[in-house]
């Protein structure tokens, strides 16, 4: 959902044997403004030192720069702003398709929704794809539904397991999808949240989140799983975080950034609930958390010998 690109260079000639068409078309296409030519590394000191800050792009033949300034200086910034279900799926579908091979492609899982070992529904809050191919993968059949689908419906699907989805803004104001993952967890079905679904199992749970100064984007972040002292490697992008110290008694941190020591990930111990910060799915990685998705079906599968 970016509003605006900034880039060093514009590529003009195509390498990667997958590409489909132009950045320039793709960006027209979907409404994108950008600018080229800016020094992008000048520009990531400014904000490793200053923090995000608001921005501007202005094109077409009226340019006033005083205008752009007072737009910037405007623009209210994602504190407190829902952008979960302005980039949800309008309708519920269901998903079949596995992770890239380089031999074969994406692995096609044809029978999932009638062979499928896990019925898992995943709330869209802005899904990676990814994602839904990490847990095709596994075995399970995934109805996905949109960001506001109550509680009750999800129930009515009967799944196995419920995961929470990735997506941008402010995870407060998605009052519809904490009262959703209260009902869920209240009945005891295993969940697992990634990103701004780490931040909303926090928030039902009765942690509190923050807006960070410094967010963290983009790969070889190393996170420190606090159980076994193991250090990884992890694909990271959010601006926000759970405040450890605001955890209630039942929700244990499980994971810690070591470049800031912000939390990483947690997990109920009343509940068969927990989530992680980074992006495990991350393509082409890094790995070193793809564990998580084991985890979840460990969770789905001591749940169904218990029921």
């Amino acid at each position: 959902c970016a509003s605006g690109l900034v880039i060093r260079d514009l590529p003009r000639l195509a390498s990667n044997w997958r590409n489909q068409q132009p950045l320039e078309d793709y960006l027209q296409q979907n409404s994108v403004v950008a600018i080229t030519d800016i020094d992008t590394r000048q520009l990531t000191r400014v904000l490793r030192e200053k923090g995000a800050q608001n921005g501007c792009i202005m094109a077409g033949n009226n340019i006033d720069a005083d205008k752009a300034v007072d737009a910037a200086i405007s623009f209210p910034g994602l504190k407190g702003m829902d952008l979960a279900k302005e980039v949800t799926t309008d309708k519920q579908y269901t998903w079949n398709q596995g992770t890239w091979d380089v031999s074969t492609g994406y692995k096609a899982y044809p029978d999932l929704q009638t062979s499928g070992r896990y019925h898992v529904v995943a709330y869209d809050y802005g899904v990676k794809r990814n994602i839904l191919r990490e847990l095709a993968d596994r075995g399970c059949r995934l109805t996905v539904v949109p960001a506001q689908a109550p509680a009750e419906e999800v129930l009515a699907l009967n799944p196995d397991g419920v995961f929470l989805s990735n997506g941008p803004g402010d995870p407060e104001p998605c009052d519809y999808a904490l009262k959703a993952i209260a009902t869920i967890l209240d009945h005891g079905i295993p969940t697992f949240g990634i990103c701004l679904g780490h931040q909303l199992l926090a928030l039902a749970s009765g942690a509190k989140t923050v807006k960070m100064k410094f967010g963290h984007h983009g790969a070889n972040h190393p996170v420190k799983d606090l159980q076994t002292n193991v250090v990884m490697i992890t694909s990271q992008n959010h601006g926000f975080a759970v405040d450890e110290n605001s955890l209630p008694d039942n929700v244990m941190p499980t994971h810690r950034s070591l470049f800031d020591g912000s939390l990483q990930g947690i997990h109920r111990t009343d509940k068969p609930a927990f989530s992680f910060q980074g992006h495990p799915e991350a393509s082409p990685g890094p790995h070193d958390v793809s564990l998580l998705f084991d985890h979840f079906i460990e969770l789905i599968d001591a749940h169904k010998t218990q029921v």
